[in-house]
């Protein structure tokens, strides 16, 4: 729409705004032009009580009616998104104990599989980490560079979606139908990768989703890591 159009259309809107609190005033001092019309009252929907009281009709109650039940429907999604997210809260402080706990690289890949499958219910999770240089047990290797094929250049995390499935997952890839990746930098000098969350839901991760935990997770990761030199 055009600035004419704009113009003319709150034009029109000021005038019905100015019309209305003309009849609005109207009806108020003479109420009983409508209460007197039993055609106006079938045509809104409304019928008398009594003398001086109109009634809402079934449609209005019926709006009514659908009004507070999308109200139930909406406060009862807000609980369980927020129980939702409580325990999402607290089975990722659980899973940074375990983290903490570990006692080399290759216990933490072990106790990252532990915690996908057994406390958020995923397929797999992995650390795979870009050469040159010595991959942990467990881990898996990238080739240098590989990290921005899988993220973008300056990506830090992608949700959904991977071609490269088999070469995080190896024999669990098939298992895998939608990833949350998190970039990871440690060791000096820094080397590249990615903490992987694979997930058997096809929507069980996706592009519009907010990657905080993920990334949350993969910190403690690379703090932990950082607890013995690299290989």
């Amino acid at each position: 729409m055009g600035e004419a159009g704009a113009k003319r259309s709150r034009s029109v809107e000021t005038e019905l705004d100015r019309d209305w609190q003309v009849v609005s005033g109207f009806l108020r001092q003479n109420p009983e032009l409508i209460r007197e019309d039993p055609a106006l009252l079938a045509e809104l929907d409304l019928r008398l009580r009594t003398e001086n009281v109109v009634d809402f009709g079934p449609a209005a109650l019926a709006r009514l009616s659908q009004a507070k039940v999308r109200e139930k429907q909406a406060r009862v999604q807000l609980e369980v998104t927020a129980r939702a997210n409580f325990a999402a809260q607290a089975q990722a402080h659980a899973a940074v104990v375990d983290i903490l706990e570990s006692r080399n690289n290759s216990d933490l890949a072990r106790r990252l599989e532990e915690i996908a499958q057994l406390r958020f219910g995923l397929a797999s999770a992995v650390m795979a980490i870009e050469g040159p240089g010595g991959t942990p047990a467990g881990w898996r290797e990238l080739a240098p560079g590989f990290t921005d094929e899988l993220l973008g250049t300056e990506g830090l995390s992608r949700m959904g979606q991977s071609p490269h499935l088999e070469l995080l997952f190896s024999q669990q890839a098939e298992a895998v139908r939608s990833v949350a990746m998190v970039r990871v930098a440690m060791w000096n000098p820094a080397r590249q990768g990615v903490l992987a969350f694979g997930s058997p839901e096809k929507k069980g991760f996706t592009a519009d989703m907010g990657a905080e935990l993920v990334a949350f997770l993969a910190r403690v990761v690379e703090r932990t890591a950082e607890r013995w030199p690299a290989p």
